[in-house]
């Protein structure tokens, strides 16, 4: 999965009913949002709520120092002050005509609207190429912005290069991130916030990553309803190779120009994609592709995705499929259910000509198509062939399972590389922070496992919940030991250390299908 490491906690609107447009809590696309049919809840309704935007990492209470995540944190008004009357217009205008292209939407792209994009950012992310932080930019912020509207109005701003760091991965490999300058932040952020007016209208519902108001499990009580509640039997995992290394700047131009017409609009996203990169102080270019850690890239992403993948399979399930079909995707991360065996070949062949046309293909060596649901269980016990294999979406691996009833359930436990990845980076911490005092280190700690049972805290996982905080209690003691003269520390102290400073493991998620219900009544 590819965790956006800038993404604002700017407030969003939501829509104007729970249920949208005849939405039904039957597995169909997105419970009645355009004419899909396959599960995915429906747009969000009109109150607002928190935004739920933030990657897997943040949740489990990874150290924002280190990999930069999260580069905005504050919680702009959720009462619906956060967005301007004539932006509420934009998305009226949106709802009543999709094929209507927006001439006119810099003249939004106000003081107003900067100074709240500002505030949104993480006060403590690390800078960019300029090497301003947000408590430096704080100092007449207020002169600053104003310059900074009127060079935007007047043609005269200037993207800068993106920071090229790395960061590791769970396989061991390192993802490249981009870190922007500053007023890129603050002049993304305000036109993701215009943008998403209009976005949000057009995106299927099967779209999860990175969208206000909706989150990873949100996409995962999804994908369990649609594969308990529909005639799946075949599961694709597929996986896109450097997706966001390999977008086409000529073809994402196109696909924006579907909407947006406002030629100063355009040319702002087109100086933000050529802008290049800076790394051990050198620039290179930029010919495709988009930086992984900018504000803006997120819904790049996602209006590539929704052009390339999402409409497509809109009409191939309509015209193509005979069987049931259902999707869940979360940024470049997807999942595509199928009935019958050769539609899911078929599908697969498809996928990859229709990928390779927009200058992308599909990672082999991490895509499988995998029987997989209550009638593939069944269906292998029948044939002697034992149980049906596993896959992992979001951090948890999947697998065919049955409850106390006897009944198809799926089991989800969290995945053992990204365990084994977060308490890699626990170990390496507890060593780099040994000599502190015990109560500074146990009160990060209890951040670390309270973050982790946030998010992985799902039912059926409260295994894996005790197997990782036992694992750091391990780790810790072994710090600990190390500094203490003795050697060993008495079993008395460390139980009162444990039970003091790490909480115990605890199932923090409801049931998929009665939140997904919950959220899409009939």
């Amino acid at each position: 999965m590819h965790e956006n490491r800038e993404i604002s906690s700017l407030a969003a609107r939501q829509r104007s009913s729970p249920a949208g447009k005849g939405d039904s809590r039957e597995a169909s696309t997105n419970g009645g949002e355009k004419s899909d049919g396959v599960v995915v809840p429906m747009k969000s309704s009109n109150k607002a709520k928190e935004l739920q935007a933030g990657a897997a990492e943040r949740a489990e209470g990874s150290t924002p120092a280190k990999e930069n995540v999260n580069q905005t944190s504050t919680s702009l008004a959720q009462d619906g002050r956060g967005v301007s009357q004539g932006l509420i217009g934009v998305r009226k205008a949106a709802e009543e005509n999709e094929e209507l292209q927006f001439t006119s939407l810099l003249h939004h792209l106000n003081v107003d609207l900067l100074r709240m994009s500002f505030k949104a950012l993480n006060k403590n992310a690390a800078s960019g190429v300029d090497d301003v932080t947000w408590r430096e930019y704080e100092d007449g912020f207020e002169n600053r912005l104003a310059d900074l509207k009127e060079r935007i109005h007047r043609g005269a701003y200037r993207a800068q290069p993106s920071l090229r760091i790395y960061i590791p991965k769970a396989d061991g490999r390192k993802r490249p991130i981009g870190i922007a300058a500053l007023e890129d932040k603050i002049v993304q952020q305000a036109v993701v916030t215009i943008l998403n007016e209009i976005y949000e209208v057009d995106f299927r519902g099967f779209s999860y990553g990175f969208r206000p108001e909706r989150s990873q499990h949100q996409a995962l009580d999804a994908l369990n309803v649609g594969i308990q509640r529909k005639k799946v039997s075949w599961i694709l995992d597929a996986d896109i190779r450097s997706f966001f290394d390999r977008m086409s700047h000529e073809w994402m131009v196109k696909f924006i120009q579907h909407r947006i017409a406002d030629k100063r609009i355009l040319r702002l996203i087109q100086k933000w994609l050529k802008a290049g990169v800076s790394e051990d102080g050198e620039w290179s270019e930029t010919t495709v592709g988009t930086p992984q850690g900018a504000v803006i890239s997120p819904l790049l992403a996602n209006v590539y995705l929704h052009y390339v993948f999402d409409l497509w399979l809109e009409v191939w399930r309509k015209k193509v499929a005979r069987g049931e079909v259902i999707a869940v995707r979360y940024a470049d991360d997807l999942v595509v259910g199928f009935q019958h065996r050769a539609e899911a070949d078929r599908f697969l062949k498809e996928f990859q000509e229709r990928l390779a046309k927009f200058g992308l293909e599909i990672n082999a060596d991490k895509t499988r198509l995998i029987e997989f649901g209550r009638f593939a269980q069944r269906d292998r016990r029948q044939r002697g062939e034992g149980e049906a294999e596993s896959f992992t979406f979001l951090g948890f691996t999947h697998r065919c399972g049955s409850n106390s009833s006897g009944h198809f359930t799926i089991e989800r436990r969290t995945d053992r590389k990204r365990m084994e990845a977060k308490l890699q980076k626990v170990k390496q911490t507890l060593r780099q922070r040994m000599h502190e005092p015990v109560s500074a280190v146990g009160e990060w700690l209890g951040r670390v496992v309270n973050g982790y049972f946030q998010y992985h805290g799902v039912p059926g996982n409260l295994s894996s919940l005790y197997r990782f905080r036992d694992r750091v209690r391990g780790y810790w003691l072994r710090a600990l030991e190390r500094r203490s003269q003795t050697g060993r520390l008495s079993l008395t102290r460390r139980i009162r250390l444990f039970d003091r400073w790490l909480p115990s493991p605890r199932i923090l998620h409801p049931y998929p299908d009665r939140r997904f219900d919950a959220m899409h009544p009939r």
